[in-house]
């Protein structure tokens, strides 16, 4: 049945009996409509490297703004998704968010046969991307209830970790697939060398860049039937007691996620230069997403009738001071890991791509450099190894316990930001930048590894800290103001680069990490702290 009247995953006998066949039949459907997603929400940072091979006529901070779009609009949609499970249920939530997905899909797949398709165009199409960002929110809360509390680290790492390898698999995928053309349409020819997993592609080869949106709808559209034939609401008073039938689901979370996109819309209108259809207030970002996350929260509020006395049960998470100090340490791993992964090929690609030579006494950055990496070729490794090793995070965390796991990622993270931001300005200064890209590569896959396996312990934190039912929408909120990460690492790295400062933006997120290893010490790792959780 569709609906379970009964659940308690507590109860050894049930658990073995009918519990686990059930918990993992909706796991396995979680996971792959996750890493959809995810693919769609940053395939993004893939396209903007393409479209700069193929030179779409865009500066490349106007490329940067794409990515930096698709993660502000994200990391808001998860704030409404965050309580989709108790007012809409999980097979209705999970079924509907991932046939959304198929929007962006296809709009990508038509943009991107014209070169001379409008910036706005693909800025709203990033905007819809979104879809996939919120979507994490739901699934993670959707998961947690199925499984009993011993088992947390390992069903939530598994559905996070493999969902983030909608990263790697989109990463993989994408430059593969535009080299043929699947799907129809009229190649486009290079005109900077590009490159797969498997090696360069040469300027003057033909590509099908529109295959990176269309080639998603193989994938979607079967998950969408499982969602609707194999996942399951569960009914029982302390996850979703009171869900409608699912058109009315269905409404309710078009309604909620409409919020969020107006907020999204009204930051991003604000942050962004009139030349990239914003405002031209150049409003800090900080000041905006600030805006943004109060306004949604407040605007869901107001929302009558179920929505409301529902949200203002599940609300009593912003009065517990751990929903905040988890929100942080949350940031710190997966908010490094989303921001990265959506910028790190980009940053190959500006940073080793290109020769930086002094011309007439100026330092210029817009030679291109012929012995430069492909970013196509390497960027996947990284998010790769941080959704590989997640799994492995929740793991380690059950048998250790996720504060001190915590901690040591931390230290590592704190570290390998330090080298990366070393190399990296060393080769925005050199005319031979290749030569700094092995231990700026190395650095980077240490810093994403740290990201993986602190995603995993942090949330087995959460698990260990909440009461049940306050538990889904903490995951739900926390990774909400984490994901913002994917909007504000692109944006900070964007204006560093212009600045011909990269190295910044790492020096400034090492000393946040540095300030989340006594965040997470205070009130986890000591003695005598209140949720000593070694």
């Amino acid at each position: 049945m569709a609906d379970l009247q009964k659940w308690d995953p507590e109860d050894e006998g049930f658990w073995e009996s009918q519990g686990k066949k059930i918990a993992n039949r909706n796991l396995w459907i979680s996971i792959p409509s996750l890493l959809c997603g995810f693919a769609v929400w940053l395939y993004w940072g893939i396209i903007t490297v393409q479209m700069l091979n193929l030179g779409f006529p865009f500066a490349k901070s106007e490329l940067f703004s794409l990515m930096a779009i698709a993660g502000l609009t994200g990391a808001t949609l998860r704030i409404p998704s965050s309580f989709f499970i108790r007012l809409c249920g999980g097979r209705n939530t999970i079924f509907f968010t991932t046939a959304l997905l198929m929007l962006p899909a296809v709009g990508a797949g038509i943009a991107l046969q014209d070169q001379n398709t409008p910036l706005w165009v693909f800025q709203l199409l990033a905007f819809l991307s979104g879809f996939g960002g919120g979507n994490f929110a739901s699934s993670m809360s959707n998961i947690s209830f199925f499984f009993p509390k011993k088992q947390q680290g390992y069903a939530l790492g598994m559905n996070a970790g493999l969902g983030n390898f909608g990263v790697t698999t989109m990463q993989i995928l994408v430059p593969l697939f535009m080299t043929f053309g699947l799907f129809g349409g009229e190649p486009m020819t290079l005109v900077n060398t590009s490159g797969t997993l498997i090696g360069k592609i040469p300027a003057g080869a033909d590509t099908w860049i529109h295959n990176a949106g269309y080639l998603w709808l193989i994938f979607l559209i079967p998950l969408a039937f499982a969602g609707w034939l194999g996942m399951n609401n569960i009914k029982t008073a302390d996850v979703s007691p009171d869900i409608g039938n699912p058109v009315t689901s269905w409404f309710l979370i078009t309604v909620m996620l409409l919020i969020g996109f107006l907020t999204a819309g009204v930051g991003l209108w604000l942050l962004l230069p009139e030349a990239a259809n914003g405002s031209g207030f150049g409003v800090p970002k900080e000041i905006v997403l600030v805006l943004v996350v109060v306004s949604t929260v407040f605007l869901l509020k107001q929302l009558p009738g179920q929505i409301k006395s529902s949200l203002e049960r599940q609300y009593k998470i912003f009065d517990n001071k751990h929903t905040w100090v988890m929100s942080v340490i949350y940031t710190m791993t997966f908010g490094s890991f989303i921001g990265f992964a959506a910028s790190f090929p980009l940053s190959i690609k500006v940073i080793f791509g290109y020769q930086h030579m002094l011309v007439d006494g100026v330092m210029t950055h817009d030679t291109v450099n012929p012995n430069g990496p492909s970013a196509l070729m390497y960027a996947w490794m990284g998010p790769f190894i941080g959704a590989l090793i997640r799994p492995v995070g929740g793991w380690i965390s059950d048998k250790l316990g996720g504060a001190l796991v915590t901690q040591v990622c931390a230290v590592v993270m704190v570290v390998s930001a330090l080298g990366v931001a070393y190399f990296m300005q060393a080769a925005y200064q050199s005319a031979t930048p290749e030569e700094f890209f092995v231990p700026f590569f190395i650095l980077f896959l240490i810093l994403f590894a740290a990201t993986g396996i602190g995603n995993g312990s942090t949330f087995r934190t959460i698990a260990m800290v909440f009461p049940k039912e306050q538990a889904g929408p903490v995951l739900g909120w926390t990774s909400a103001v984490a994901a913002y990460g994917a909007f504000y690492i692109p944006k900070v790295l964007g204006e560093q680069i212009k600045a011909t400062t990269p190295e910044v933006a790492l020096i400034g997120f090492a000393a946040f990490y540095a300030i989340c290893i006594f965040i997470n010490y205070w009130f986890y790792l000591r003695k005598n702290g209140e949720y000593y959780n070694p």
